[in-house]
């Protein structure tokens, strides 16, 4: 290999960087940030019911009647958030489930997870409605190109250009209001 050899662009990067690639191509195809909120307001709103906070020798429990439900509700949101990444053509209908979740887990889970998961699965639920798959770059429109601008006038204004409704490109043939009839001449 010689110093003057070109480096195909793929062939010689770092693994680190190839990975990098895909991995935003891959996020850009679908709701990536609305299921990453969702995935991370169904985690306090289904472990906090079964989580034990130990202060000293004291321990802390929130076992009340709301363990079924918030696990429930977490494990929802979970799936929910997995289902925006892996099929983003269902993102309307898991962001609606996942406000609805969100909404339901204030009375049902602890005020939501302590407010924390609700406001992270309503957050994802809304990227998610709020969510549309863009057009590649090849299908974009290209910008409208600006007029070219006349010259202007020795005067002073431009004269704008006149058009009596006759001219070279105008047949002889007319249609007439009576019926649609055409006539010749």
């Amino acid at each position: 290999m010689s110093a003057e050899s070109s480096v195909s662009p793929g062939r010689d990067e770092h693994y680190l960087r190839v990975f990098r690639r895909f991995f935003r191509t891959w996020r850009g195809q679908r709701p990536f940030w609305a299921g990453l909120f969702t995935l991370l307001g169904g985690i306090p709103i289904a472990y906090l019911p079964y989580a034990s906070l130990k202060l000293g020798h004291m321990t802390l429990s929130m076992s009340t009647t709301a363990g079924a439900g918030s696990l429930i509700i977490g494990v929802l949101l979970i799936t929910l958030g997995l289902t925006m990444w892996f099929h983003a053509i269902v993102r309307v209908f898991a962001g609606v489930a996942t406000i609805l979740l969100a909404l339901i887990s204030i009375p049902v889970a602890n005020l939501g997870g302590f407010i924390v998961g609700f406001l992270l699965a309503l957050t994802g639920g809304a990227l998610a409605l709020s969510w549309g798959p863009g057009k590649p770059a090849a299908a974009a429109e290209p910008a409208a190109t600006p007029e070219p601008k006349s010259e202007p006038d020795p005067a002073g204004a431009p004269v704008p250009e006149q058009w009596d409704g006759h001219g070279a490109d105008v047949h002889e043939t007319t249609i007439e209001a009576n019926g649609g009839r055409n006539s010749a001449g």
